[in-house]
């Protein structure tokens, strides 16, 4: 079970991979727009708003097509076999599934307690996807016929029929089965979400009376479940899901910031719900803190080393929110430095809370500059309580990791043997698996080969997906892996092993390294 959980959120984050990017460019767009800032040049009807005004709604789409990014993403993530004709399926039939609950409520609404009538959005309960109305089931309803349709096709797409039938072979036959499906799926879905939705309502309410405990407790969750790869089933119902507003964080953050810019009130009153967006503040604050714990930490002969392998990874952490570098680094050498850590996270954002500060900072510094330079010319004694309180945590982290790694004399990075360190923390080594590959198609198809023998050989493998960083690999039998020292010589960060459910800790080009294997697999089958 904790190896499919795993799986799940690895491909949970093929369509999530795509925000950070469309995030900044839709915080620097609504930066430009608002006139207190840039002054009358962003008028309407200027050549610069109509210029960043495009750049703004052409960004904004990802955040208003959610669902079918996660409806075309999971499939790619985890069909076994014809992943892009998956992708197909589920878009087609996740249409099916809004177009009968479109009709079921346009012709019985009352019948299912829903006032099909009112507009889309708000409290209506009610979405337009890809044009059609229908019940806001948000991410979770794409999740569901995400994975019926993963299902189907697994079952459905190589049966063959006789030839008279052939042309309903393939991905015919999986969407006309999907097709049959999502009639009763539709309608269980109108009899049942409607109550899901007053509960979720619910929910918003207690969350936002909730105060700084509860942001506290959700922070620590975040962090403290990141070994597991289910951490992503903590934030992304929040960010991208119904679990806070309607919508997810995300979007409603870009949609109301430019209203959160011109008022004065506090960013708590006038966006409660953002406690649950802080737990960016533990990747730049924390992960900068770390750091430097384990730089001033290592032996004076071996610094230079540690600098060279720390500094990137840090980098990471800091600039884009990409941490597992960082933490994957101490997290299986002293487990116990990963829950402090998860604690100092928690409790982080649980003061910040506590003194007003509210609003987007999932990611990394690029995300929170874009966030504060939005919002500055009425905020800005909020985030500059922010940058001092997280430079304060940076400070406890730096003093707690150094006295915990000198007390317990922990093998960080740095302080290893002579031997041991030259194979597994090298510059050279940290360069050509996450900065060494900016030669092209060679380096990437170098780690997979490199990485499909130390797997065992692709016979050996039983499915393969990735998360940010990690390839996740299910292999059939764990005896034929190499050790873990053979990995990282290779260019992996680490390796984690749990019977058959391996992680291979590879960095920000696992998506390409994963590409090649999966092709190098192809090839031998």
């Amino acid at each position: 079970m904790m190896q499919k959980l795993q799986r799940f959120g690895g491909a949970m984050f093929i369509p999530v991979m795509i925000m950070p990017a469309m995030g900044l460019l839709l915080g620097l767009s609504n930066t430009l727009l608002n006139e207190q800032m840039v002054g009358s040049i962003a008028a309407k009807g200027t050549i610069w708003y109509t210029f960043w005004k495009l750049i703004f709604d052409g960004s904004y789409v990802v955040f208003q097509n959610i669902p079918l990014l996660f409806v075309i993403g999971l499939p790619i993530g985890l069909a076994k076999k014809s992943k892009s004709r998956a992708a197909l399926e589920a878009f087609v039939i996740y249409m099916f599934f809004n177009v009968f609950i479109n009709s079921l409520l346009s012709s019985s609404g009352s019948t299912f307690g829903v006032d099909f009538s009112k507009d889309v959005g708000g409290y209506s309960g009610l979405a337009s996807i890809a044009g059609i109305k229908t019940l806001d089931t948000s991410m979770v309803g794409a999740l569901i016929i995400a994975g019926i349709t993963i299902w189907l096709h697994e079952r459905f797409y190589d049966k063959k029929l006789p030839d008279l039938l052939a042309i309903f072979q393939g991905s015919a036959l999986v969407t006309i089965v999907g097709f049959l499906v999502m009639i009763p799926v539709a309608f269980l879905t109108c009899l049942v979400w409607p109550h899901i939705q007053e509960w979720i309502f619910s929910l918003q309410g207690l969350l936002k009376t909730s105060g700084a405990i509860g942001v506290g407790l959700y922070s620590f969750l975040e962090r403290i479940l990141i070994p597991t790869g289910l951490h992503h089933f903590i934030w992304q119902p929040f960010a991208y899901g119904p679990a806070a507003v309607n919508g997810g964080l995300l979007a409603y953050w870009f949609s109301h910031v430019a209203e959160f810019a011109n008022s004065t009130k506090s960013m708590t009153e006038l966006f409660p719900q953002g406690g649950f967006t802080l737990f960016g503040n533990s990747k730049v604050f924390g992960c900068l803190g770390i750091a430097i714990a384990l730089i001033i930490t290592s032996r004076p002969e071996k610094r230079k080393q540690t600098i060279g392998l720390i500094l990137p990874v840090a980098f990471t952490a800091v600039i884009t929110g990409i941490t597992e570098p960082i933490e994957f680094t101490f997290l299986f050498i002293a487990p116990y430095l990963f829950l402090i850590h998860a604690i100092l996270a928690g409790l982080m954002t649980a003061i910040m809370y506590a003194f007003g500060v509210s609003g987007n900072f999932i990611y990394g510094l690029l995300d929170f500059s874009i966030t504060w330079a939005s919002t500055w010319q009425n905020h800005w004694a909020t985030w500059l309580l922010q940058i001092g309180i997280g430079l304060g945590f940076t400070v406890i982290y730096v003093v707690l990791f150094r006295y915990l790694i000198i007390k317990f004399n922990i093998l960080t990075p740095g302080r290893e043997s002579d031997d041991v360190e030259s194979k597994l923390y090298t510059k050279a080594d940290y360069k050509e698996k996450k900065l060494g590959n900016t030669g092209g198609d060679t380096s990437f198809e170098q780690l997979a080969e490199y990485f499909l023998a130390d797997l065992g050989g692709a016979a050996n493998i039983q499915d393969i997906t990735n998360c940010a960083t990690r390839l996740r690999v299910t292999v059939k039998d764990p005896e034929k892996l190499e050790s873990e020292q053979v990995f990282r010589k290779h260019g992996a960060h680490g390796l984690v092993r749990n019977k058959q459910a391996i992680q291979v800790i590879v960095g920000l080009s696992v998506g390409q390294v994963r590409d090649k294997i999966e092709e190098k697999i192809k090839s031998v089958g």
